[in-house]
């Protein structure tokens, strides 16, 4: 049987297409093996996205395809559960070399299993854990303002208070280059993990259903890129509130500043409030000279305002010449005229 050059070139590379699919989990920087942990598609075109209008292989945003992809739950029994502990740097990778052709934001989702992640539908909540949009707003919104533009993986953290328990992890990228005409394109997946050394019980906190948490009017997937930038409202509901910052995070998803600790400095090493005019010496490790504190400084280790410096005393001179006054030279030579 013989085959075109274009068959072959477009079977093997999707992303010709600008279409793609996750098949590969990475944890720690380490990649593990095709579809080892994640769950495999039964779509008969594996990387057709998953849409509201030209619909491919019967998919929409409104049936349980749009959880991890059609026909996922059929291999959840042979696909490996990966064992991870919160913190844990993960992510996801393309398949066949494809890479993310297409504008749009990726997000990361959680949904715990009540039993084991290989039995569990993900009919429960889901809880989205991280996001990305975009990074560079002075580069082309249609392309690579994006932080995924020609990306072929992304990873971020697990929460670090994350319960233990078994979990499916779903990745998600939307395409919006035809989403001014409703037709935004859903890329998720779903690998199956098991987070340990974390802590027993407690909740992720309230979440999405999928399918429902997606409306075909959302704005989220009926955004215009095509009149310069604009803010691009994330869809998927409210943040996981132990979310940390990962790679390729940009400017729709800044992680929170982490708080320096505090240190509280002993009173005498406290900066004087003036200016010290001394010049210190090469080689010396102190100054030659130490400033007085100002009069409104407070007395190192008491609390009690410093006193006012003294007045500078006024300089005695006692060998310093006096002048006799006019009268007294007077008075004396008229007694000496008396005596003679």
């Amino acid at each position: 049987m013989k085959y075109s050059t274009a068959a072959i070139v477009a079977a093997l590379v999707p992303s010709a297409y600008g279409h793609y699919f996750w098949n590969r989990l990475i944890v720690n920087g380490v990649e593990t093996g095709d579809n080892e942990f994640v769950r495999k598609t039964t779509r008969p075109t594996a990387y057709n996205p998953i849409k509201w209008k030209n619909v491919r292989d019967n998919s929409t945003p409104d049936l349980d395809d749009i959880r991890c992809n059609q026909g996922a739950f059929s291999s959840a029994a042979s696909t490996k559960t990966k064992e991870v502990a919160p913190g844990d740097n993960v992510g996801f990778k393309l398949a066949v070399g494809a890479t993310m052709q297409h504008p749009g934001p990726a997000l990361a989702y959680l949904s715990k299993a009540p039993s084991t992640a290989s039995t569990y539908r993900g009919d429960g909540e889901w809880v989205k854990i991280w996001e990305t949009g975009v990074c560079d707003t002075s580069k082309d919104f249609t392309k690579d303002a994006w932080c995924t533009w020609d990306k072929d993986r992304v990873s971020f953290d697990l929460p670090k208070d994350l319960p233990n328990g078994e979990y499916l992890l779903r990745i998600e990228h939307i395409g919006l280059h035809g989403a001014h005409d409703g037709q935004s394109e859903f890329y998720p997946s779903c690998a199956q993990i098991k987070v340990v050394g974390g802590t027993d019980g407690g909740s992720l906190g309230s979440g999405i259903k999928l399918p429902g948490g997606y409306k075909q009017t959302d704005p989220s997937f009926n955004f215009s890129l095509w009149n310069g930038y604009k803010p691009y409202p994330m869809p998927g509901g409210p943040m996981y509130a132990g979310v940390q910052g990962g790679e390729g995070s940009g400017n729709d998803t800044a992680p929170a500043p982490t708080a320096a600790p505090t240190v509280s400095a002993p009173a005498t090493t406290a900066a004087p409030t003036t200016l010290q005019t001394a010049t210190q010496e090469p080689g010396n490790t102190a100054p030659t000279s130490t400033p007085a504190p100002p009069p409104s400084a407070q007395v190192p280790g008491t609390g009690a305002p410093a006193p006012a410096p003294a007045p500078a005393p006024v300089p005695n001179c006692p060998n310093a010449p006096r002048r006799k006054s006019k009268r007294s030279r007077k008075a004396k030579k008229a007694k000496k005229a008396q005596l003679n």
